[in-house]
């Protein structure tokens, strides 16, 4: 070898040497962060990521991007994150039904344990029971009715097979004894537009995307469906209170990375995020989209989301819920 190419050859190692070096864990972050949001614009994961993007780009010294990539009720969205390189630059906003539920669903091309680093629970908020304004019930029991009156007649929509949305209605035609049709959509966002436009009648949802359209009067609000009435909707009752006993389930949002990103980085965006989520206009602009927010250690998230699959696979069996 020449002492040019000698030369040529320190130089080009050197070039590759100095982003790495700028890319550790102690110098992160070093470039843009994107975080995933698994599902299309206009759903709760997509309105809170919005909420947060502004600080958090702050906090970090470096823009947050997010990336919509819908379908699968989430899937896609996770498999992406799933099989990204784990530096701290990919991260995913996900829910309750992506996270917990999928698994019991699907055959999935990653380990919803094993294949994600838990950051921080930002979030739980009630679903609230919708229907279009010219179907003609006025609270849960003119819809039981309505619907036992009527089985296979109404529509219900979700975000997708196992989503929030129809694990919640299918618990609550399991516990009434009624039938209403499914209809999935790739996200919460689309099933909301066809709720509005008449195309389905009902619609389980969480509150954070679905109070605006409330406070308009463009869908009417029956019940919450966790067991305390939300604080943005008191006058609702929720769904036990109408008469169906037992009736409980919430939405929760929480925001992982990829399995094996440095410990440091994982530390560092808790930090970051848990700082965020205490600031008074991120709590107020929370109880208006209907949720609490929840923080904590990357650990209690990793428990809690253990025990959520646990729960979520009982009820997949017994709601006898497939993916088809």
């Amino acid at each position: 070898m020449t002492t040019r190419l000698r030369i040529a050859c320190a130089l080009a190692l050197t070039a590759f040497a100095v982003p790495a070096a700028a890319q550790s864990p102690q110098n992160y972050p070093a470039k843009p962060v994107r975080l995933v949001v698994p599902f299309p614009p206009g759903g709760g994961a997509d309105n809170l990521a919005r909420m947060l993007v502004d600080k958090f780009t702050q906090r970090l010294g470096q823009q947050v991007i997010i990336d919509n990539r819908g379908g699968a009720n989430g899937n896609i969205g996770m498999g992406i994150v799933a099989k990204a390189p784990a530096d701290g630059y990919t991260l995913v906003i996900t829910s309750v039904g992506t996270w917990a539920v999928n698994p019991s669903l699907y055959k999935l091309p990653f380990d919803a344990i094993k294949d994600f680093a838990p950051i921080i629970q930002i979030s739980s908020s009630p679903g609230v029971l919708v229907v279009h304004p010219s179907l003609p019930v006025k609270n849960v029991k003119e819809l039981v009715a309505l619907a036992k009156a009527q089985p296979g007649k109404l529509d219900y929509g979700s975000a997708g097979i196992g989503g929030f949305g129809h694990i919640s209605a299918a618990v609550f035609t399991l516990m009434t004894g009624t039938r209403m049709v499914h209809i999935p959509y790739k996200g919460a966002g689309p099933a909301l537009m066809d709720l509005l436009a008449g195309q389905i009648q009902v619609l389980f949802n969480d509150a954070t995307a679905t109070m605006p359209h409330i406070k308009s009067g463009r869908m009417r609000a029956l019940a919450v469906t966790s067991i305390k009435r939300m604080q943005a909707l008191s006058e609702l009752p929720t769904i036990d209170e109408a008469g169906v006993k037992g009736y409980d389930n919430s939405a929760w949002m929480a925001i992982a990375a990829p399995a094996g990103t440095p410990r440091e980085i994982i530390t560092r965006l808790n930090s970051d995020l848990s700082a965020i989520l205490r600031l008074p206009e991120i709590q107020e602009k929370s109880v208006a989209l209907g949720a609490v927010i929840i923080g904590g250690t990357p650990e209690q998230l990793a428990d809690f989301v253990k025990s959520e699959i646990a729960k979520f696979a009982r009820v997949v069996r017994d709601a006898k819920i497939t993916a088809e």
